[in-house]
């Protein structure tokens, strides 16, 4: 028989299944808060609260589908099937006794009952500040606000982290734009390549949100859709130009001028292409191919982007003084200005004519988008005359553990009495892993958010400018955002944070 696998109710991890049994007899009520704990990341101080509604969205629509629209017997032998598979071999007795009553409770209700409170989406939020709280509106579900950790945090630790990186790729562009070119090119001037090296599907389309907050391009057609549903995106949400592969140059075996002549004279005879230039000898193509095509591509409407693949990012872009091949010393925007010329701007550096460009997607790092910046910049050469792709090298490259993400209770209430509670492992190194006590909440003071935090259902309500509010309550948002508005809080909160 083919199983099941879209049943929220086992997407979770196995010690989870145990949890309402072992809570403290009495237990009506289960407070935890989401924080970024760290940063991983040299210079990052803040991070951006992205995803939860994107994710809130899906997980409520798979509890929709595939639980509470599902018979409660359908449901229960799923559940009770795994239990007793899955623990039969290490504890037959807890795995022959599996309680379904809770499952059955819930099913009736036929929605979760949970109370979200969270920061807007877009506030950049500092290390140890908590981005949301989670809390069950029933005593009969205190077992649930821990029970989705599992299941949520995937949904949203990727989408804050891949928002955070991209505005430090952002902050580091717009940087040397303002140096040595138009900062107003920066939001077309890294474009998301990353989707084929993402865990899945969903994952990349949930990363590209993050990415498209500061930038205008992706490769990842499906967030377009993703952001319109989820997001509620108008208009212009993501960008891309005709490119080609590996597969579609080898096609025309080693006969390049052929290939690029093809593909820029009757393919794309107008408007933007971009052409992957390494598939055989990329220098080959920078000395041979392109003088011979000077003419069709300066008096064409619309620019042609040269794209190697392979190699060291910044010695291919900016020149490889150390190599001994004259053009490989100059690097791909010198030798462009040779064939193609350019002109200097009013900050004195060299811009290519807007027929031709660059854009390099392999392998880029923040760090490695600083060298190509600096290399340029050292040549006289604007910034903006290369674009970058931003793979999963940089956004797959990561983990919950990036910025330390946790969800961690930090309230209770049982026969009536609230109790604050709090983790503290004495072992814990750098005292990551504390988490907050009691109910908390976010307020502005000194020019930044900060946490307050030992509350109680009354002191909380009493806190004046609690930045935390309701988002999400019994199934239901109760303040939806759109992506435009998150976009623009992005920009605004990353000048405020940065100062840039």
């Amino acid at each position: 028989m083919e199983k099941n696998f879209n049943n929220p109710i086992l997407w979770t991890d196995g010690y989870k299944l145990c949890h309402k049994d072992q809570y403290p007899q009495g237990t009506q009520w289960v407070y935890e808060t989401w924080t970024p704990r760290m940063s991983r990341i040299n210079d990052i101080t803040h991070v951006v609260n992205y995803g939860l509604q994107g994710g809130l969205k899906d997980l409520t629509e798979q509890f929709d589908k595939y639980f509470f629209d599902k018979p409660i017997a359908e449901v229960e032998e799923e559940y009770r099937e795994a239990a007793a598979d899955i623990f039969g071999r290490t504890n037959p007795q807890f795995a022959k006794n599996v309680d379904t009553e809770h499952l059955r409770k819930l099913h009736k209700l036929g929605y979760l009952p949970l109370k979200f409170k969270a920061l807007p989406e877009g506030t950049f939020t500092p290390i140890g500040v908590p981005m949301f709280t989670v809390e069950n509106t029933r005593p009969e579900e205190f077992w649930l606000p821990g029970y989705l950790e599992s299941q949520l945090s995937p949904y949203i630790w990727l989408p804050m982290t891949a928002a955070t990186i991209a505005d430090k790729y952002k902050r580091i562009l717009t940087k040397y734009a303002n140096e040595t070119g138009d900062p107003a090119r920066v939001t077309a001037q890294a474009t998301d390549f990353s989707m084929r090296g993402m865990g899945s599907p969903e994952a990349s389309m949930r990363s590209a949100g993050g990415h498209l907050l500061s930038f205008a391009g992706s490769a990842t057609v499906a967030a377009r859709n993703y952001l319109m549903n989820r997001y509620n995106a108008k208009g212009e949400v993501i960008s891309y130009v005709p490119s080609t592969e590996h597969s579609v140059m080898c096609s025309y075996g080693e006969n390049e001028y052929e290939a690029y002549k093809h593909i820029i004279d009757v393919v794309y005879p107008t408007g933007l292409v971009s052409i992957v230039s390494d598939t055989y000898d990329f220098w080959n193509v920078v000395d041979n191919v392109l003088p011979r095509l000077k003419d069709e591509i300066l008096n064409r409407n619309g620019k042609v982007v040269i794209r190697p693949d392979s190699g060291d990012p910044a010695k291919i872009v900016c020149g490889d003084v150390e190599a001994d091949h004259e053009t490989v010393r100059k690097g791909l925007i010198k030798r462009l200005n040779e064939i193609f010329g350019g002109r200097a701007n009013e900050k004195g550096f060299v811009e290519l004519p807007p027929q031709i460009g660059a854009v390099y997607g392999d392998s880029i790092t923040p760090e490695r988008a600083v060298q190509i910046c600096e290399g340029l910049k050292a040549k006289k050469f604007a910034s903006t005359n290369v674009n970058l792709g931003v793979g999963s090298y940089t956004y797959q490259y990561n983990t919950r553990d990036t910025f330390g993400f946790a969800l961690k209770a930090t309230a209770e209430q049982c026969d009536g009495n609230f109790k604050p509670i709090q983790k503290r492992p004495a072992t814990d190194i750098g005292n990551f892993k504390k988490s907050q006590l009691g109910m908390v909440a976010v307020i502005e003071r000194d020019g930044d958010l900060r946490l307050v935090d030992n509350l109680n259902p009354q002191t909380e309500r009493e806190v004046q400018g609690n930045r935390l509010q309701d988002f999400y309550i019994n199934g239901q948002f109760v303040n939806e955002q759109n992506f435009d508005d998150i976009r623009a809080k992005v920009a605004e909160e990353s000048a405020r944070v940065y100062g840039e």
